[in-house]
């Protein structure tokens, strides 16, 4: 079996509401669904969610990424050889959603070659995974009312809140939050590099008051120093996320003292980089949950497989609710979530079939 054709295929889908967080905001979801077709007629898909003020990537970029330097190293490739694939990807720097789109395709025509799931290949480690929600920046009343409709519609109890603002303008939302919510519910926090070291150790302090069990990316990256004070004297965990993208990234940060705890994301790592960052940290006692790049429907079949797939995540609130931003998806068969729980997909490979009109519908030229 060998790749026989390569697409990057922008879309546009409309959300129902915008999400902000503190480095950014999006209106709309401009991912692009990366589509790898085999001699043999297997089709896998993998979903770049581009995020300019994150990683500097753009649907454009992701698409010239794909069409200009990536297809032709994997046309005529072997999608077994993924080792190789990375290899060669490699030699191009950065571009991470691009390549984190190409090995979730590659794992899905793996997974349809077998016959097997993808959870199952990586591990099976269990058939479904308690579902968390990222609440997005907005009054209190706003993230209450987001935080409700979840819980009430699909039984979600584990909530990670956008802040990174003005401290007291989080610290209202969050004690609005946690009253309502009450305490069996788990909350975390993560301000997306809005803070400075002195706020986020003076925020770490309060929101341990509150019972929030971990706060993330509380400080720009490039602060180091800045960081390893916040870790020094936080009384909750500092978890790594747009800080530790990589591999050797995280190894770094784990073992200089700026980060506690480490959040992956299949659309930025795939699966291969994902779970070699989770045994990584599994060797070193360090807890990993998977995160959410405000994914579509297919990013999120693809977290659950991860989360499903491994140990270490799986004992884990995973990020995946939220698609149900997004007015509708090219998904032929959404997630569902039931009991605040979403499972894994049986089916061979991802187990997702792509709707042909809707992606006609939402595709762009």
């Amino acid at each position: 079996m060998k790749i026989d054709t390569v697409e990057a295929i922008p879309l546009a889908i409309p959300y129902r509401r915008p999400f902000g967080f503190a480095s950014g905001r999006v209106t709309a979801a401009d991912h692009v669904l990366v589509q790898i077709t085999t001699d043999d007629g297997l089709v896998g898909h993998g979903e770049a969610p581009p995020r300019p003020y994150t990683y500097g990537e753009t649907a454009a970029s992701i698409v010239a990424a794909v069409r200009d330097l990536f297809a032709p190293v994997l046309v005529g490739a072997d999608p077994f050889a993924r080792e190789r694939i990375r290899a060669d990807l490699d030699r191009t720097v950065a571009n991470n959603a691009a390549k984190g789109a190409i090995d979730v395709a590659l794992w899905d025509l793996v997974g349809q070659a077998c016959g097997q799931p993808v959870h199952v290949l990586l591990g099976h480690a269990a058939d479904d995974v308690r579902a968390a929600h990222m609440i997005g920046l907005g009054t209190p009343e706003e993230m209450v009312a987001d935080a409700c409709e979840v819980r009430d519609d699909h039984g979600v109890d584990a909530f990670k809140i956008k802040v990174g603002r003005e401290l007291g303008v989080d610290m209202a939302a969050v004690r609005a939050l946690r009253a309502e919510l009450g305490d069996a519910v788990e909350l975390y926090a993560d301000a997306n590099r809005g803070w400075d070291a002195d706020t986020a150790i003076v925020a770490s302090r309060r929101l341990a008051d509150h019972g929030v069990s971990m706060l993330e990316e509380p400080n720009p990256a490039a602060d180091v120093l800045g960081r390893r004070r916040i870790v020094a004297a936080s009384p909750i965990p500092v978890v790594g996320d747009e800080s530790t993208i990589t591999l050797g990234g995280v190894a770094r940060s784990l073992l200089d003292g700026d980060t506690e705890a480490i959040s992956v994301k299949v659309a930025r790592t795939g699966f291969t980089d994902s779970a070699k960052i989770v045994g990584l940290c599994e060797g070193l006692g360090v807890t990993t949950v998977i995160g959410n790049q405000i994914d579509g429907m297919l990013s999120t079949v693809a977290s659950v497989a991860l989360g499903c797939g491994l140990r270490a995540l799986a004992r884990h609130p995973v990020e995946v609710t939220n698609y149900l931003l997004m007015a509708d998806d090219v998904l032929a068969d959404p997630p569902v979530i039931v009991d605040g729980r979403i499972s894994a997909r049986q089916e061979p490979g991802l187990g997702a079939t792509i709707d042909p009109g809707k992606l006609a519908h939402y595709r762009l030229a």
